[in-house]
């Protein structure tokens, strides 16, 4: 195995020595995406450097995306990220096929709630009318990816929440209530995964991640969705392909 080392840092930046040597052979095609990472105490062993510089330089790759963590099961080469564009109405599952990648979808709570004065706004309804809140975990090739809060009108989508929401929300929306999107407005940031959403996707909290909030229209200017996504910063790659007009 090619194994390259990085010029030396000054005291203190050990580290970087490290993060850079796994970079590239990450980069060289010697670590693939899903390959394991040798132990700590391995590259303890390998670098003679200590365990807090070590698990430094891996917090570091981390945060660029790079590596990340399976609980009780040590450092792994990240998969390719997801390309993403939020402006389309393809469902989860579409656009991730599309890409030869396996989704899969969990579905955490589904249950109804009452409008308060945020959603009331949102879907031009009166305070405390009744809506649906879905919440689910979404997995590409077996990992999770993101986690997201869906609302949906019960005015639109009477008994919704007899169906199972671990397939397409977006296909059983079209099929059994006829309600097609023929609008997204969308607002995406960046933010730092905590609470709710790291212990969903089970990270450690403080990591970056994407936030993206979308309403979806139908073509009569109602409200089909309000969604909140949380990402995982190494998962998903926005791409939007516009027109000029």
């Amino acid at each position: 195995m090619t194994h390259v080392v990085s010029a030396p840092k000054s005291d203190g930046l050990h580290y970087l020595v490290m993060r850079d040597d796994i970079a590239a052979r990450i980069a060289a095609g010697d670590l693939q995406p899903g390959d394991r990472l040798p132990s700590e105490r391995r590259l303890q062993d390998e670098t003679g450097l200590a365990r807090g510089t070590v698990r430094a330089g891996l917090f570091q790759l981390e945060a660029e995306g790079v590596i990340y963590r399976r609980d009780r099961s040590g450092w792994y080469v990240s998969p390719p990220p997801v390309i993403y564009d939020p402006t389309r109405w393809d469902g989860f599952m579409s656009y991730v096929e599309a890409q030869g990648r396996r989704p899969t979808t969990e579905t955490l709570s589904a249950e109804p709630v009452t409008a308060d004065a945020l959603l009331a706004q949102v879907f031009s309804r009166p305070p405390g009318a009744p809506l649906f809140m879905i919440r689910r975990r979404r997995h590409v090739d077996g990992r999770a990816v993101l986690v997201e809060s869906i609302v949906v009108d019960a005015a639109l989508a009477p008994d919704l929440l007899r169906f199972s929401f671990d397939q397409s929300l977006t296909s059983i929306l079209k099929s059994e209530y006829g309600l097609s999107v023929a609008r997204n407005a969308v607002r995406m940031q960046p933010c730092a995964l905590t609470g709710h959403e790291a212990e969903a996707l089970r990270l450690k909290p403080g990591l970056p991640g994407l936030a993206v909030q979308r309403t979806s229209y139908d073509a009569q200017g109602r409200v089909v969705e309000f969604d909140h996504e949380h990402w995982r910063h190494d998962a998903v790659r926005i791409s939007v392909d516009t027109r000029v007009r």
